[in-house]
C-alpha cells in the first residue's frame, strides 16, 4: 500500500521521490512526496512490531514441494495431492515435446504468457530448480555459480560455492550430487544440468545466464538476474495451473527444508524451538560421510548400539 502511494504522489502528482519537508520559503508550505515522511516511515516500523504483538506471524514465500516415490504418472495421480507436485508437474510440463524442442530463431517473434520460454530456456530453469531443491539454496546464490565451481567424479558432480551468507568466512562444504534413479528424474540436478550445458555449450564463466529474445542465450558473461527468473519461474507456474503469486525466490530453499521436516515427521510446532534440538547438539559426532549424503548405491550400515562402532564393508 505505501509502495502504491508513493508510486501515485511521485510519477501521477508528479511530485518526485523526495523527501516530505518544509520548503525554504516557510510559511508552513510542505513539499516533496507524502508517502516519503518521518511519519509515514515511523508508522510502518512500528507496524511490524504490532503485528507480532498481536500474534501474526509474517509469512515469506510458499513453499516449493516434490513427490519422489511413485512411478509412472498414471498411479501417482490417483494417490497425491495434486497440490503436492509441483515439482513433478513441472519436470513433465517442460519435456513435453513442444516445450523440450528447441526452435530455429524468427526475428520479430513476440512472446506471450502461453509461449514465453523454449527449449533453453526450459532446460535452464530445471537445472536451477533441482540445484535450488536438493542444495536448499536462495537463488541469488544458484544464478551465481560459474562453470568451474563444478567438478565431476564417476556418478555424480560436485559443487563448490565460494560464497554463502552464513560462511562469510570461507569454510564451505562441496555439495555431492550423486545421479538419482529414473522414478527420480525430476529432482535430479545431475540430469538437469547435463541437459543444460549440452545445449547451451557454456564451459566457462556463469553457468545460469540471461535468456534473450527467440530463446537465444546471451552471450555477454554475466548471471541472469533474479527479476528474469523469478518471471520465467511464475510462467512456468501459470502453465501447469498454479497461482504464482505466493511463490518466490526463496521457495525451492523452504521446499527443501519442510521435506526434511516432513520426512522425519517432525511437529509444525516450532514456538519451543524443537526443531533445533533435533538438527544441533554439541554431543553430536557425524558418522556419514558429506560426500555419500545423496549415494543411492551406499551399502547399509549396522552400528553397535555400545561403541558407535560399524562396519559398512560386512
Amino acid at each position: 500500500m505505501r509502495a502504491s502511494m508513493t508510486y501515485a504522489f511521485g510519477r501521477l502528482q508528479g511530485l518526485g521521490n523526495m523527501w516530505w519537508h518544509e520548503s525554504d520559503v516557510g510559511g508552513g508550505v510542505m513539499v516533496g512526496n507524502p508517502s516519503i515522511s518521518t511519519e509515514v516511515s515511523s508508522f510502518m516500523c512500528s507496524l511490524r512490531r504490532r503485528k507480532v504483538k498481536a500474534g501474526e506471524v509474517a509469512t515469506s514465500a510458499r513453499a516449493i514441494t516434490t513427490v519422489s516415490n511413485v512411478w509412472p504418472p498414471e498411479s501417482w495421480i490417483m494417490i497425491v495431492n495434486p497440490s503436492q507436485d509441483i515439482l513433478f508437474k513441472l519436470y513433465h510440463h517442460n519435456h513435453l515435446d513442444e516445450n523440450w524442442a528447441i526452435q530455429p530463431y524468427q526475428p520479430g517473434e513476440r512472446l506471450n504468457s502461453h509461449r514465453w520460454g523454449g527449449g533453453r530456456a526450459r532446460r535452464l530453469l530445471q537445472a536451477a530448480y533441482t540445484i535450488a531443491f536438493v542444495c536448499m539454496l536462495r537463488f541469488d546464490e544458484v544464478l551465481k555459480i560459474q562453470a568451474h565451481d563444478f567438478g565431476v567424479f564417476e556418478k555424480g558432480v560436485t559443487l563448490h560455492l565460494p560464497f554463502r551468507k552464513t560462511h562469510q568466512n570461507g569454510d564451505i562444504k562441496p555439495f555431492h550430487l550423486w545421479a538419482f534413479p529414473p522414478h527420480e528424474a525430476h529432482i535430479c540436478p545431475v540430469r538437469a544440468l547435463a541437459a543444460w550445458l549440452s545445449e547451451s555449450r557454456i564451459k566457462s564463466g556463469y553457468v545460469f545466464r540471461k535468456i534473450a529474445s527467440g530463446d537465444r542465450i546471451a552471450e555477454a558473461n554475466t548471471p541472469m538476474t533474479s527479476e528474469q527468473f523469478l518471471e520465467l519461474f511464475r510462467n512456468n507456474l501459470l502453465d501447469i495451473g498454479i497461482d504464482p503469486a505466493p511463490y518466490g525466490t526463496h521457495s525451492f530453499r523452504r521446499g527443501g527444508c519442510q521435506k526434511i521436516c516432513e520426512w522425519g515427521g517432525w511437529s509444525a510446532e516450532f514456538s519451543n524451538l524443537t526443531i533445533v534440538k533435533y538438527l544441533i547438539s554439541s554431543n553430536d559426532d557425524p558418522v556419514e560421510p558429506r560426500e555419500h549424503f545423496f549415494n543411492p548405491d551406499r551399502p547399509p550400515t549396522v552400528k553397535c548400539p555400545h561403541c558407535g562402532r560399524c562396519c559398512p564393508c560386512g
